[in-house]
Formats: structure tokens, sequence, C-alpha cells
């Protein structure tokens, strides 16, 4: 069942990724008493990812902040150190990244997608989201090849 507005983010673990290097969360803890924009990309140094998805975020946390977000953050189903690379490389040190790497959080959501004919497995769908305290109060779930609708320009239009 795909979560929906009004749900609360499932309990899972992830991998916060940090300067002194990976760092296990509960989605409890890390959601709770806080607005977060949170963005899934199907993988780091993708093409779509890194040269539209991250940047636009990355453009965009200064309007989001200004909006009442605490926290801008990532997940992708990539390991950790994946994540850190693709951050450092792409000037993202503002965006936290959040591991998926065994697709846990993304089963949990509803929001998987097989992506085995590009040799990447299952992966998280491209989506975006406003999580306040814990529960969902928008979410945006793109089409499959679809670019419009997880963006940091229409999640601002949102909020």
């Amino acid at each position: 069942m795909t979560i929906t507005v009004g749900d609360r983010i499932p309990s899972v673990t992830l991998t916060k990724v940090t300067a002194d290097g990976p760092d296990q969360i509960n989605s409890d803890d890390y959601f709770a008493g806080r607005k977060v924009a949170l963005f899934s990309v199907p993988g780091a140094y993708t093409p779509t990812c890194s040269a539209r998805h991250l940047p636009g975020y990355v453009d965009k946390i200064d309007a989001l902040k200004a909006k009442g977000i605490d926290e801008i953050a990532c997940t992708a189903v990539n390991d950790p150190f994946v994540l850190k690379a693709w951050s450092k490389d792409s000037g993202a040190d503002a965006i936290t990244m959040l591991a998926d790497g065994s697709a846990d959080f993304v089963t949990a959501l509803g929001l998987t997608m097989d992506a085995s004919k590009f040799g990447m497995g299952t992966r998280g769908q491209r989506f975006s989201m406003l999580v306040n305290d814990g529960v969902v109060e928008r979410l945006n779930v793109e089409a499959p090849g679809e670019f419009k609708v997880s963006t940091a320009e229409h999640l601002l239009e949102e909020i």
C-alpha cells in the first residue's frame, strides 16, 4: 500500500551521511518535531538526478527554508559512501543524504520501482514530500520517466 497525505512515515532505519561517517538513524526520530522537505531519486549519479533533481533543491534551499522548512533531505537506494561522494561532487553539502541501501524505506512507503532493465534492481520512485513532525503533508510521485511534480519548484509552489 502506498503512503498518502495524512499518513505517518513508517518506522525504519536509514543511514544518514555525516562528515564523521555513516550514522544509523530511525525515521521516527529523524522526522520528529520538524518540517522536512524530502525527495527521492532513483540513483546517485544517474542523468536526471544529477543534472536536474539534486541541483534544483540545492538552488532552492534558501527559498524552502524561508517557507518554514527545517531540513532538506534526499534519499536513494544507494549506500552511504556513494551518496557522500555524490553530495560532495554536486556541491550539495546543505542537503541531508539518507541512504536506503536495501530499499527498506521506499518499500515501507510503497514507492519502489523495478529498474532491472537498467541493471539497477529495486529502486525508489522519483518523488518529493513535505513531512511535518513525521506526518506526510504533501506527496508528489512522478509518473514513470517524468520529471515534473517532484521538483523543488513544484514543492515550493505547494507550501
